[in-house]
C-alpha cells in the first residue's frame, strides 16, 4: 500500500526527533506489507473513526487514514506521552 507524501510540518517533525532512519525503514515496510509484524499497525478505537496506526520504534507512532487503497500519514505521536 502506498503512503502519501507526508506535510511539511510532519517532516520537521521527524528531522526534530531524530527519526529519519525509523520512518524511511518504516515506510519501506509499510508499502511492501502493512501487516508486518514490527509495524503492529492496528485500527485506533473508536474504529469508526478510521485511524490507524503503524510503530515507528517502540516510543512513537504514525496514525494515518485509508483512502483508496492509499495511506495519509496526519500525524507522528509519542505512543507513551499521557494527555
Amino acid at each position: 500500500m502506498e503512503i502519501l507524501p507526508i506535510s511539511e510540518k510532519l517532516k520537521q517533525k521527524i528531522i526534530e526527533n531524530q527519526l529519519q532512519e525509523k520512518w524511511l525503514k518504516a515506510k519501506s515496510l509499510f508499502e511492501h506489507n502493512p501487516r508486518h509484524p514490527s509495524l503492529e499497525t492496528e485500527l485506533l478505537e473508536p474504529k469508526w473513526r478510521g485511524i490507524h496506526s503503524f510503530r515507528l520504534d517502540r516510543k512513537y507512532r504514525a496514525l494515518f487514514f485509508i483512502t483508496k487503497n492509499k495511506a495519509e500519514v496526519f500525524q507522528i505521536t509519542n505512543h507513551y506521552k499521557k494527555i
